[in-house]
């Protein structure tokens, strides 16, 4: 029989960590994710008590739970440290009749915090600044990959690209940073 050993996205036992200057990276392998689709003409849900936002709206709920707007009818849910416990079970638990699906090991979560954000943000994405201002989350393109861009607040970003792109993805922001802090 073959042992399995987990890994991060980045294919380490432990996630990667690095700060540049006044910002730090960090492989965030305990976010749970679920994606929550609404079949048409379904009433509207508030699994975990969140109110589901609307385009480009990022909510922060109680409990490290979150949500964000992914389409029309559809958003991201988010859970800090629930990795592994079932979470998308549990968002169907509090969502009857949407189509859940985990999304966990589908994709590599670096958070990004300390100040300047905006400067990085700035060489990271061509968007508008308000697209992705505390409590904005952005679908863009960055580089050769698409990534979601969650701004947790003045001082924290979070940044969800493919799995299979994590280092690539990781490559990239640290050469950022370290382009800004030189």
């Amino acid at each position: 029989m073959t042992d399995l050993i987990p890994m991060t996205a980045l294919g380490a036992a432990e996630p990667r960590e690095l700060r540049i200057g006044g910002l730090s990276l960090r492989e965030d392998d305990g976010l749970a994710l679920a994606s929550l689709a609404l079949p048409q003409g379904a009433p509207p849900v508030a699994p975990f008590g969140l109110a589901l936002p609307g385009p480009g709206g990022l909510v922060r709920g109680p409990e490290g739970l979150g949500a964000f707007w992914t389409g029309p009818g559809q958003w991201m849910l988010e859970g800090t440290d629930r990795a592994g416990t079932g979470f998308a079970a549990q968002l169907a638990a509090e969502a009857p009749g949407a189509r859940i699906t985990d999304q966990t090991d589908s994709w590599a979560v670096i958070e990004i915090a300390g100040p300047g954000l905006g400067a990085l943000l700035e060489r990271l994405a061509n968007l508008p600044p308000a697209s992705v201002a505390p409590g904005c989350a952005a679908r863009t393109g960055l580089h050769h990959m698409s990534v979601f861009l969650l701004r947790r607040s003045e001082t924290e970003l979070a940044v969800l690209g493919m799995r299979s792109q994590a280092g690539s993805l990781w490559h990239v922001l640290e050469t950022a940073l370290a382009r800004l802090a030189a």
